[in-house]
């Protein structure tokens, strides 16, 4: 393999992995919770779940599934909830039965919902009663048929889970009224699939695996066709990225970011169940001081998150107190990691914070930030073994790794196509596996990958390229900045001006001394014309800056003011 990059590979980590290694990842789970029966494998609320009592939960499940709902193989089943050791149960209780999971972002309106069920045609889903109010209101427009609903202490121990759920509904007030008179309890579900007979389907590293949405970050959410092939690939390209700084058995990750989100389901959940690692959920991430105090309870080993969450734990200052003595991997994604981020990460914690990049389509891992690599580079890192990658131009042309353009790859892991949009998926897909990522980027001298930023991010200054992630990471350096984004608005000389939205750290930032900071780094139509400062900025439900969002409210505001 003649690749650039190969040579930066540390000597442990493989150029190609064996995408078949299991037949499914049924086959995976069988045989972990098998070798690891009596090893934790997931802790929520202080509430430990061994192996032993996920195969149990989830065999139930699977059995309820094909013998009182009577769904069969290829039948989609929706899962709306946060980290809850409900989560798993689901999740393998699906895939055991032969269904395809389909994941929903409980934060959704009733609009998205909506789309989301009928888009996948789920029949059933299995949803927390704090978002059961939102399902009401959707639910006879879908052709869902079965509504199992759980509370957020159900698998809690008996007085926990029950002063959970009381303290949950009546005492903070976080599940509105709902009215679904058909629905079913998971506790009730789980008490009918123990006393019947589970029948394990055949399944092929073919049969669909996943509906995973799209984030809608830009455009209309789509559902991403993942194989148990895909799935598969993914994680064994994430072990063999990370797997050498990971030991079987032995290893306990912070599972902040959703589960429900590609990249928690597949570095999280499924790595960790192949290594018999333990998962410690959290529930709500968004709490800082609540997190940090379930941290100091735990050796951890491994975390994984968003730029914006790292970031949010680094100002915590008894995020500072823990003992970070035993951790050895932290990785980033989703969005780009920022350089003071990282560096203040080392600071504190000791380790280094690697980047990873990838995207739904990918399951979702695509490059790596090679864990033997120890100072920030500001890429993204190497394609992660099995992954080939190029950059094209506008009309699809291959450009010398000098040159700077859009990312395809092509590896095991790429999706199947969307489901039932076929000229979506022609238009990402071509016919010998290259996916367009729609992302722009560059190789650098020794071979690693630099993302540019988002096609449709890109602002563009009398005729010159801006790319938000460039003047992101620039003020981001400000000691009195906290969180940054950076868009274009349009103008009637030079067709874009840079804009950013700035949350101060520090309330004694002004404008004029942000300018002077950026003069320092960034060439001249590189400057924002327009700071605006804000409390917040608009979020998806993991973390991710909504560029797009804060688009929409500077266009309709420009609007309004020309009316």
């Amino acid at each position: 393999m003649d690749k650039v990059w190969l040579n930066r590979y540390p000597e442990d980590v493989p150029a190609e992995i064996n995408p078949d290694a299991y037949p499914s990842l049924v086959e995976m789970f069988e045989q972990s919770v098998h070798k690891f029966a009596d090893q934790t494998a997931f802790i929520n609320m202080g509430q430990v779940m061994t192996f032993r009592k996920l195969e149990e939960r989830s065999r139930a499940f699977a059995a309820y599934l094909q013998n009182d709902l009577k769904l069969k193989k290829g039948d989609r089943v929706a899962v709306m909830m946060p980290n809850l050791l409900q989560y798993p149960i689901a999740l393998f209780g699906i895939l055991r039965a032969g269904c395809v999971v389909v994941n929903v972002n409980p934060l959704y309106t009733p609009r998205e919902l909506e789309h989301q069920l009928n888009d996948s045609g789920a029949k059933a889903i299995v949803i927390v009663s704090n978002f059961a109010h939102t399902l009401e209101k959707v639910v006879k427009n879908t052709c869902v048929s079965h509504v199992i609903l759980t509370s957020l202490g159900d698998q809690l121990s008996r007085p926990k889970g029950t002063l959970v759920n009381f303290v949950v509904k009546y005492v903070k007030k976080m599940v509105p009224k709902y009215h679904l008179p058909h629905a079913t309890s998971m506790r009730a579900a789980l008490k009918k699939g123990r006393r019947m007979q589970y029948v394990k389907p055949f399944l092929s590293g073919e049969d669909t695996a996943f509906l995973q949405y799209t984030g809608g970050t830009t455009g209309v959410a789509k559902g991403a066709i993942l194989t148990h092939r895909n799935m598969l690939a993914n994680v064994m390209q994430a072990k063999g990225a990370y797997g050498p700084v990971l030991t079987d058995s032995r290893e306990l990750i912070v599972t902040a970011l959703p589960l429900y989100h590609v990249f928690a389901l597949t570095v999280n959940c499924l790595l960790f169940i192949e290594i018999g690692g333990q998962n410690l959920l959290i529930t709500n991430p968004r709490d800082i001081p609540t997190f940090v105090k379930e941290l100091q309870r735990y050796q951890f080993t491994a975390i994984t998150g968003v730029n914006t969450l790292f970031n949010a734990l680094l100002n915590n200052e008894d995020f500072h107190e823990l003992d970070f003595s035993k951790l050895r991997l932290s990785v980033g994604g989703g969005m780009a990691v920022q350089r003071a981020v990282a560096e203040k990460w080392k600071d504190i914690t000791k380790t280094y914070l690697l980047e990873g990049y990838g995207l739904t389509e990918c399951a979702p891992l695509v490059a790596a930030y090679p864990h033997n690599l120890v100072d920030y580079n500001g890429s993204i890192g190497l394609p992660v073994p099995s992954t080939d990658v190029r950059i094209v131009d506008d009309e699809g042309n291959v450009l010398p790794n000098d040159q700077t353009g859009e990312l395809q790859v092509r590896g095991p892991q790429v999706m199947k196509g969307y489901w039932e949009r076929p000229e979506a998926t022609k238009d990402v897909l071509t016919d010998d596996g290259w996916l367009s990522t729609g992302d722009v980027v560059r190789f650098d001298d020794e071979g690693f990958l630099h993302i540019v930023d988002r096609k449709k991010d890109m602002i563009l200054v009398s005729g010159f390229n801006v790319y938000p992630n460039e003047i992101e990471d620039v003020i981001a350096l400000h000691p009195k900045v906290l969180e940054v984004a950076a868009i274009g608005q349009e103008h009637e000389v030079s067709g874009e001006i840079v804009k950013v939205c700035v949350v101060p750290r520090d309330s004694s930032l002004t404008r004029d001394e942000l300018l002077t900071h950026c003069r320092e780094y960034l060439t001249g139509y590189k400057i924002p014309r327009i700071v605006e400062f804000r409390e917040e900025l608009p979020k998806t439900s993991v973390g991710k800056i909504l560029r797009r969002a804060l688009r929409e409210e500077s266009g309709n505001a420009a609007k309004s003011q020309d009316a």
